[in-house]
């Protein structure tokens, strides 16, 4: 039976609650990728480790591989329990977005060692920085879905996901010359005038294709001080979004909270 536990770093992406005094996670490994667990009892009083298995945590845990889907935390301790980003609901919102970008992005039961270290990057960002106060005129500071922490890491998935958004010529024909006004997701990237005509493409101004690819050359680091104009984190967020649907089916709820 000892083999069928075995002990990784995770992060708690998602937390649901189960019975009386049990919980679902969902959770993001460096060993194994996603995986679904259950935390038995930790809605008790006295439970070991309930505090340690919060939403946007990093824990290292054992976990036992039983008969059914879901494994069994059998013990957790706090690597960084992120409770700063937590406890401030703008930061927590913005921690939620990256969180189901992962699930989403993320959902096989496979290691993916660079986007792990992405998420616990960017965990570690949210909980260091005051975001709101770090723009001397913040854009949209009630509106977590334009922060540029967030915007930057979930297009830094979409790269690690196999979706890189092309934006240095145009993904439909090529033209390196033309100015790029619009976001095609059927070519994955910018186009030109004539493509964006041809393919339906988003509108995007040129300040919001400069700042897709700042975000991609970026360390993520860089994102809160970068100063992009209003236009251009919307322009982000449309061009997120919009992949998010054409490749994967899909919308965060997080987006629209």
């Amino acid at each position: 039976m000892a083999g069928r536990s075995y002990s990784t770093e995770a992060v708690v992406l998602r937390s649901m609650r189960l019975g009386e005094s049990d919980r679902v996670l969902h959770l993001y490994t460096a060993s194994h990728g996603r995986v679904g667990a259950v935390a038995k009892g930790v809605r008790k009083t006295m439970s070991r480790f309930g505090a340690r298995l919060e939403p946007l945590s990093h824990v290292e845990l054992v976990l036992h591989r039983g008969r059914g889907e879901l494994q069994t935390v059998t013990a957790a301790q706090l690597v960084r329990s992120h409770r700063a980003a937590r406890e401030d609901y703008y930061r927590f919102s913005v921690g939620m977005i990256g969180a189901e970008a992962m699930l989403r992005l993320f959902s096989e039961e496979e290691a993916n060692e660079r986007a792990f270290t992405a998420l616990t990057r960017f965990l570690d960002l949210l909980d260091g920085h005051s975001l709101r106060a770090s723009h001397d005129t913040p854009p949209a500071p009630d509106r977590p879905a334009l922060d540029p922490l967030g915007l930057a890491f979930q297009l830094k998935l979409l790269w690690l996901a196999g979706y890189l958004p092309h934006v240095t010529a145009c993904a439909e024909c090529g033209a390196a010359g033309e100015p790029l006004v619009g976001y095609s997701t059927s070519a994955g990237g910018a186009v030109c005038e004539p493509c964006a005509r041809s393919t339906g493409a988003l509108a995007v101004a040129a300040d919001g294709i400069a700042g897709i690819e700042t975000f991609l050359a970026r360390p993520l680091a860089d994102a809160v001080g970068l100063g992009l104009s209003a236009r251009a984190l919307r322009d982000a967020l449309h061009v997120v979004t919009a992949s998010y649907e054409y490749h994967g089916g899909f919308r965060l709820r997080t987006l629209s909270a």
